[in-house]
């Protein structure tokens, strides 16, 4: 006996991954039901009778269908769903990567892509909103013939637009081509172009799925004896909580006793009431046994704290072994580093996800878990800070802070908290941040053995004349530190900076604009400054090529006095510049 497909349908926000699903739902149910279905929904129950009715083509190339149906799993969460593990890999047995052919690979698509390729999840790509190109028509119900007969302008655009998307696909390490011109489909690609809007492409579409499942995937989808399955998520309707989930292996019946992994001591409960999803439709209804694959309702017989994306098997007085089982699936998954950042997800798709691409982009994660922020996380990230300031970061997918974490984030500013639903964009911000501050720790550095400022002398002020000087000067331009020696514009040396004070208090540092009273050992000022407007902070030719090396750290009017500074030290014919 063997079970439906699993097809996870995935790509980038827009490109039409529902309306493919709609298109494929809404032209095989009844009139009346057919508008209605436009919620993005977790899974489809397609069935093999409606195949056989919408996909004429498998008479025409005499193909046998032997599947009972196709479960399709919509992604809204691309990155989370396209990500969807079983044990020993990938949830899906195929996926239709959907593209909008006019705009090509976006970022999410690229993020698809990446999973794919992690998982070694055989997919095809749909090239959708073919009706888009101008003047397109559809010329006949068989779509190779429909591609032939178009205008030749618009042939003409959609060969360009194919050969760039190609070439595009190529760079990813994937050769393709459209669908009826592949010979050897473990070496390349199929492409079919479809239009969800018009259903072009649709029967094609299910032709490819329903060959490539039975050619390639016959052992795969040999059912087992073993109920397995995978939690999407954890809902809640009135004072009841069930899991929605899918059953991807087995037989799962009312009183059966299922273990779920947690990343603790497993978790092991009754089978309440059990819903399966109904054919073509977003509504469940009550079973008394499911066969695998299907999309699940389970209620438990008690209350558990189940985690999203976690497995979960039937129990057959085998808890240690299950638990072993899981724990090896769990650490194939969250794998960490000595050091790094901290991430949390949604769940565990979500987390794998993350973590699969962070990885690609070479970047150390410590800590991975699945919920909200906590109060823990954010102390670990100020460890990180004092250990290495560019792992002091949290990212947060599809996830957010709790209510104890937010307060202490408000006070909390060592620690850098990223979230988004996105994972490119948060990976992006995660890069930015850290080349921030990158430079922020460069320039850190530099300033500690050295410092640039320009400071205007207050002459109304001077309220000691010699050994020391004190007087008030204006800060100019970067930042006044002690101890560092100064020179005036002629490039005499005017000695050290050994206090800074405002107000009576003594500072570490005084910024631009600030005015503050500033004492000279060995300076007196009636001979020495009577006649200076403006002093600069000193430094050696390699203290001022390293600030030249790196003045993308200074801010704009350090780069200004740095510039001036390097006029004085030319006036000494010191051979530097900007």
């Amino acid at each position: 006996m063997i079970r439906q497909p699993i097809v996870t349908v995935c790509g980038h926000v827009d490109h039409g991954k529902t309306s493919i699903l709609d298109k494929i739902r809404g032209s095989k149910v009844a009139a009346a039901e057919a508008g209605g279905i436009t919620q993005k929904i977790s899974f489809t129950l397609f069935p093999a009778e409606n195949i056989k009715k919408g996909c004429w083509l498998l008479d025409k190339h005499n193909i046998a269908l032997k599947i009972p149906g196709f479960l399709f799993i919509d992604t809204p969460g691309h990155a989370a769903f396209t990500n969807l593990r079983k044990r020993g890999g990938s949830l899906a047995d195929l996926a239709i990567v959907v593209i909008d052919i006019n705009e090509g690979i976006k970022p999410q698509t690229s993020e698809v892509l990446s999973i794919l390729k992690a998982n070694k999840t055989p997919f095809i790509i749909a090239l959708n909103k073919i009706d888009n190109i101008s003047g397109w028509r559809k010329m006949n119900d068989d779509l190779k013939e429909s591609i032939e007969l178009q205008a030749t302008h618009s042939k003409q655009q959609f060969e360009e637009k194919l050969y760039t998307f190609q070439a595009a696909l190529n760079s990813y390490g994937f050769n393709s081509d459209l669908y009826f011109n592949v010979t050897d489909f473990t070496k390349k690609v199929a492409l079919v172009p479809v239009s969800a809007r018009t259903g072009e492409g649709i029967p094609e579409l299910l032709m490819m799925l329903c060959g490539l499942s039975q050619k390639f995937l016959t052992d795969r989808l040999s059912l087992a004896e073993t109920a397995k399955g995978l939690v999407l998520e954890v809902k809640q309707e009135k004072t009841t909580n069930y899991l929605e989930a899918i059953l991807y292996d087995g037989k799962l019946k009312i009183n059966d006793e299922i273990v779920i992994a947690t990343f603790n001591e497993p978790i092991k409960a009754k089978v309440r009431n059990l819903e399966q999803i109904k054919p073509l439709s977003s509504q469940f209804q009550a079973v008394k046994e499911s066969i695998a694959a299907i999309g699940l309702r389970i209620q438990l017989s008690e209350k558990a704290d189940v985690l999203p994306g976690m497995p979960f098997q039937i129990f057959k007085n085998n808890l240690q072994e299950i638990e072993k089982e899981f724990k090896k699936e769990l650490s194939e998954i969250i794998k960490t580093d000595s050091e790094g950042i901290i991430v949390k997800a949604d769940s565990l798709g979500s987390l794998e996800a993350l973590l699969t691409l962070l990885r690609q982009q070479n970047v150390s994660v410590l800590k991975a878990g699945i919920g909200k922020i906590s109060k823990q996380d954010l102390m670990s990230g100020k460890a990180n800070a004092e250990i290495n300031p560019l792992n002091a970061c949290i990212l947060g997918f599809n996830t957010d802070l709790d209510e104890e974490a937010k307060e202490i984030s408000k006070k909390e500013k060592d620690v850098k908290i990223l979230v988004h639903e996105v994972v490119y964009k948060l990976i992006e911000d995660l890069n930015k941040w850290q080349e921030d501050k990158a430079r922020e720790i460069e320039k850190a550095k530099m300033m500690s053995l050295s410092s640039v400022f320009k400071l205007q002398i207050l002459h109304q002020y001077v309220f000691h004349n010699a050994k020391p000087a004190i007087f008030g000067v204006k800060v100019l331009g970067g930042k006044l530190k002690p101890d560092i020696h100064m020179i005036a514009k002629s490039g005499e040396k005017i000695g050290h900076v050994k206090n800074i004070q405002h107000e009576k208090a003594s500072l570490k540092e005084a910024g631009e604009g600030m005015e503050v009273a500033i004492s000279v050992p060995g300076v007196t000022f009636d001979r020495q400054l009577k006649d200076v407007e403006f002093l600069y902070s000193d430094m050696g030719e390699t203290q001022f090529r390293e600030f030249k090396k790196n003045k993308d750290v200074l801010t704009q009017s350090e780069m200004r006095v740095l510039q001036e500074i390097a006029v004085i030290k030319r006036k000494e014919k010191v051979t530097w510049g900007m």
